[in-house]
C-alpha cells in the first residue's frame, strides 16, 4: 500500500510468536465491573471478520487470532454493502453479537458517521483494535461515544506479521493518538534517519526501529531491498519501519508519520498526520487526507483532501480560516480539494501516494 510491492518473508513461528503475544497482551473487562482478564478461551468470544485475510493485520489479529482462542469469526466479506454504506456490517453486529473488532480507521469513522447507527444494537463489542493506519484521536473519541466500545490502538507492518505494539485495552491505561508498548519479546529503538544506527535520546523523533520474533525473515528474493532495511544494534537484528515517531515522557511510543510522506516546506518538516488530526476536529469532515504536492517557490506545499460528512457542505475559505486558527503557519494547506471519496486500499488505508501521484500527473499534463 505504500509503494512497489515487496513478499514479506514470514514463517510459521512468525505468525505463532504475534499470535501469542497478542494472547497474553490483550487484558478485558469480560463483564461490567470485574477485573480485566486475558482473552478467554473456548467460544466466549466472537470476532467480527470486517478486515481481509489477505492482508497481514486481517490474518493474524482477526483469524488466526479467533483459531488459536477457539472463537466464533463472523466473516464480513464487504463491510461496504448496504444502502446506505456499512449497512450490512451493522445488521450483522446486531444479530451475531460479536465481542472482539479488529479495525482499520476508515471503517470506525464510517460506523460513526453512519445515518442510521441509532437503530442498531452494539453493546456487545467489548474492544476493538485500530491498526493498519493512525487513528485520529477525533475518531475515536466519536466512535467511543456513540458506540459506548474502546478503541485501543496497535502499530505494525506486514514485515512485522504485523503487531509489535499495541496500547492496554482498557480506558485507565490506553494513551489515544499513541501506539503504546512494545507487545512482549519485542524491542524498539528511535534511531536517527540518516544512518539508522545512532540511538536518540527519549522525546526525540526518529525512525521506529523493530526487533522480535515477529520481524521477517526478509524480502523474498531480494537480498539487496533486505539489507538495506536491517541493523545490527547491540547485538540485535533491527528492522527499520519507514516510520517516524518518538517515546514520550511517560514511556509511550508516538507516530508521527511515514519517512516517505513527510513534507519539505521551505525548510521545515510538516508531517501530514498532524495536518490531518487537526482537519478530523472540524465537525463537517468525514475523512481527511494530506500530502505535499510539487510547488516551485517552496518544493512542496501542504493539499488536503476532504471528504465531508453526508449532507454536509462546505467551501475552502472556511478550511483555510479553520486551518489559520489551528496550526503554524508552514503546516497550513495551501489548496484544499473537496471529494466525494478519499482513494483507499482494500484494507482501508489512505493511499496518498495515489494522490501525489495525481497532482504529479496534472502538472505534468
Amino acid at each position: 500500500t505504500t509503494g512497489v510491492p515487496k513478499g514479506a518473508g514470514l514463517t510459521h513461528s512468525n505468525f505463532v510468536s504475534n499470535v501469542m503475544a497478542l494472547d497474553a497482551w490483550g487484558m478485558f473487562e469480560h463483564e461490567k465491573g470485574q477485573k480485566p482478564e486475558k482473552i478467554r478461551h473456548g467460544g466466549f468470544h466472537t470476532y467480527l471478520g470486517v478486515l481481509p485475510w489477505y492482508h497481514s493485520f486481517g490474518l493474524t489479529v482477526a483469524m488466526l487470532s479467533a483459531c488459536f482462542s477457539g472463537s466464533s469469526l463472523v466473516c464480513i466479506p464487504d463491510p461496504r454493502a448496504g444502502n446506505p454504506p456499512f449497512t450490512e456490517v451493522l445488521k450483522a453486529v446486531q444479530k451475531y453479537r460479536p465481542t472482539l473488532m479488529p479495525a482499520v480507521p476508515t471503517i470506525f469513522v464510517a460506523f460513526a458517521n453512519h445515518s442510521q447507527l441509532d437503530q442498531y444494537d452494539l453493546s456487545s463489542i467489548i474492544g476493538c483494535f485500530s491498526g493498519g493506519a493512525p487513528l485520529p484521536p477525533e475518531v475515536c473519541r466519536q466512535f467511543e461515544e456513540k458506540t459506548g466500545s474502546i478503541i485501543f490502538e496497535g502499530y505494525g507492518l506486514s514485515e512485522t506479521t504485523p503487531v509489535a505494539s499495541a496500547n492496554p485495552a482498557n480506558t485507565q491505561n490506553r494513551k489515544i493518538g499513541s501506539i503504546g508498548f512494545p507487545v512482549p519479546d519485542t524491542d524498539f529503538k528511535i534511531v536517527d534517519i540518516d544512518t539508522g544506527l545512532e540511538e536518540l535520546p527519549q522525546g526525540e523523533d526518529g525512525e521506529i526501529a523493530v526487533s522480535g520474533p515477529q520481524v521477517m525473515q526478509g524480502y523474498w528474493n531480494k537480498p539487496e531491498e533486505t539489507e538495506a532495511v536491517f541493523r545490527e544494534i547491540d547485538g540485535k537484528r533491527f528492522f527499520l519501519t519507514g516510520d517516524i515517531g518518538h517515546m514520550d515522557e511517560e514511556g509511550y511510543f508516538i507516530i508521527t508519520d511515514r519517512k516517505k510522506d513527510m513534507v519539505l516546506v521551505g525548510g521545515f518538516n510538516v508531517y501530514p498526520r498532524e495536518v490531518e488530526d487537526i482537519l478530523f476536529t472540524h465537525p463537517k469532515v468525514a475523512i481527511a487526507a494530506v500530502a505535499g504536492i510539487p510547488d516551485e517557490k517552496r518544493g512542496e506545499i501542504v493539499k488536503a483532501y476532504i471528504q465531508l460528512k453526508p449532507g454536509e457542505e462546505a467551501t475552502k475559505e472556511e478550511f483555510i480560516d479553520f486551518c489559520k486558527e489551528n496550526m503554524a503557519g508552514y503546516k497550513q494547506p495551501r489548496e484544499i480539494e473537496f471529494r466525494d471519496a478519499i482513494p483507499v486500499s482494500n484494507v482501508g488505508k489512505v493511499l496518498r501516494r495515489v494522490l501525489r501521484d495525481e497532482e504529479v500527473q496534472k502538472q505534468s499534463g
